[in-house]
């Protein structure tokens, strides 16, 4: 990188990760895609009875104790932090409880001064969610940082 980038261009990346096998995917096609494997925040956003993430080794909890949903989602994202430092990144992971799931990720990109989003598509949600997640989509749309959003290979 230049004497002369901005903040915004040596921030962490924010990898949204929800624990899925196309969350994987994302930390490990970022690991390939990105020489320069600087800083990263492995955020995984929680609410209570709509769980969206999948807990490493199926621990079981009950989604309606928030206690409970928030150390399963910080298990959650410790799972991703880890699979980030493997990629060879400088990772540490954040839990944060916030509905709708692009708001969390949003929020904590502008927190962090992001310098990227990164997160897997599910091809979930509508027409549009066909091609792009809806989480994924409304990530792009709400959000002024740069999002790469990877796709499960065919």
């Amino acid at each position: 990188m230049s004497a002369g980038n901005t903040s915004a261009e040596s921030g962490p990346i924010v990898f949204a990760y929800d624990g899925s096998e196309l969350a994987n995917l994302a930390i490990d096609k970022a690991g390939t895609l990105l020489a320069d494997k600087r800083d990263a925040l492995v955020v995984c956003v929680w609410q209570p009875f709509d769980v969206g993430f999948v807990v490493p080794d199926g621990t079981q909890f009950n989604a309606a104790q928030t206690p409970a949903v928030k150390q399963a989602a910080e298990l959650t994202a410790a799972g991703g932090a880890a699979r980030a430092a493997a990629a060879g990144f400088q990772a540490r992971s954040i839990a944060v409880e916030a509905a709708p799931t692009w708001k969390g990720i949003v929020k904590v990109a502008d927190e962090h001064d992001a310098s990227l989003i990164v997160l897997g598509s599910h091809g979930r949600g509508g027409l549009g969610g066909t091609l792009v997640g809806s989480v994924a989509s409304a990530v792009v749309s709400h959000s002024h940082r740069t999002v790469l959003i990877t796709h499960r290979d065919s």
